[in-house]
């Protein structure tokens, strides 16, 4: 099932706007590679957990993932042939915002290459452009 808060303050929140880079969460902190967005976005918790779900197949227990994000924000649409009025929609599905910068995901205990041949296959099911990036030394 896909990823979403226990429980929230607001059920429905505002869309908001999308500006600058990532200043927390922009460095391979867990593992030694991880998956960094160039773009900002909405990453849908489906589509968080296709990738989990994606990487946990070709790591199959030789190394360890971290999913560095989480789909904290509701997002609201009005069903279909609905007239104008009559108040905000409900909550369709959760998303987390990624700015530019962000770490996604990160694997620790493969090589190199196991960990591109992993993250390649993840970057295709995400919606924003990614890259692979290694652990900077302390």
């Amino acid at each position: 099932m896909a990823m979403m808060p226990k429980r929230v303050k607001h059920r429905k929140s505002q869309r908001g706007r999308l500006k600058g880079n990532a200043t927390r969460g922009n460095r391979v902190v867990f593992g030694d590679y991880g998956l960094q967005a160039t773009q900002g976005g909405w990453v849908r918790a489906q589509t968080i957990e296709a990738g989990r779900v994606a990487a946990q197949q070709y790591v199959r227990g030789e190394g360890r993932l971290y999913v560095r994000i989480f789909p904290h924000k509701s997002v609201t649409s009005t069903p279909l042939e609905t007239r104008m009025g009559k108040g905000k929609g409900e909550p369709e599905y959760w998303v987390a915002v990624v700015r530019p910068g962000t770490v996604m995901y990160e694997l620790a205990g493969l090589t190199e290459e196991q960990a591109r041949m992993c993250f390649a296959r993840l970057a295709h099911k995400m919606p924003i452009k990614v890259r692979f990036v290694k652990r900077r030394p302390a």
